[in-house]
């Protein structure tokens, strides 16, 4: 059986995940670095400049600039496109295949938390009713 998450818990699953990717020595990405690693990681491809920016609703400057640090980091590479020169086709790593695997195992560690801490807090008031 599903557990449903409401508004908070997937917000609250959000932000244990952001503080845990923080805390832990590895790559500390930017929202926009972030979007740009999800939607080539998670979306199919083949994904350029052009199609991300246009996808993600930002410019081509910006996704440059995070696709710069996504390379960097190992998360991503560019490699001009063989079928047309002009365009550049953004492929995905071993490295940031890895993030990810990373990145789903913290995130379903923190949605466990959230969803056993409303039964906890249940119990704890039912133990205390029952003392008192």
């Amino acid at each position: 059986m599903a557990i449903q998450s409401n508004p908070d818990q997937l917000v609250g699953i959000l932000r244990d995940t952001v503080v845990a990717l923080v805390r832990r020595d590895g790559p500390d990405l930017s929202a926009r670095q972030l979007g740009v690693f999800l939607t080539v990681y998670l979306t199919d491809g083949p994904h350029t400049v052009r199609g991300l920016a246009a996808e993600l609703n930002v410019s081509k400057p910006a996704i440059t600039r995070a696709l710069d640090r996504l390379g960097e980091l190992d998360l991503a590479r560019r490699k001009v496109d063989p079928m047309d020169r002009r365009s550049v086709i953004v492929q995905r790593t071993l490295k940031g295949t890895a993030f990810l695997r990373d990145m789903r195992q913290i995130m379903s560690e923190a949605e466990t938390q959230t969803h056993e801490m409303p039964a906890e807090a249940a119990n704890a008031e039912r133990e205390t009713r029952k003392a008192g």
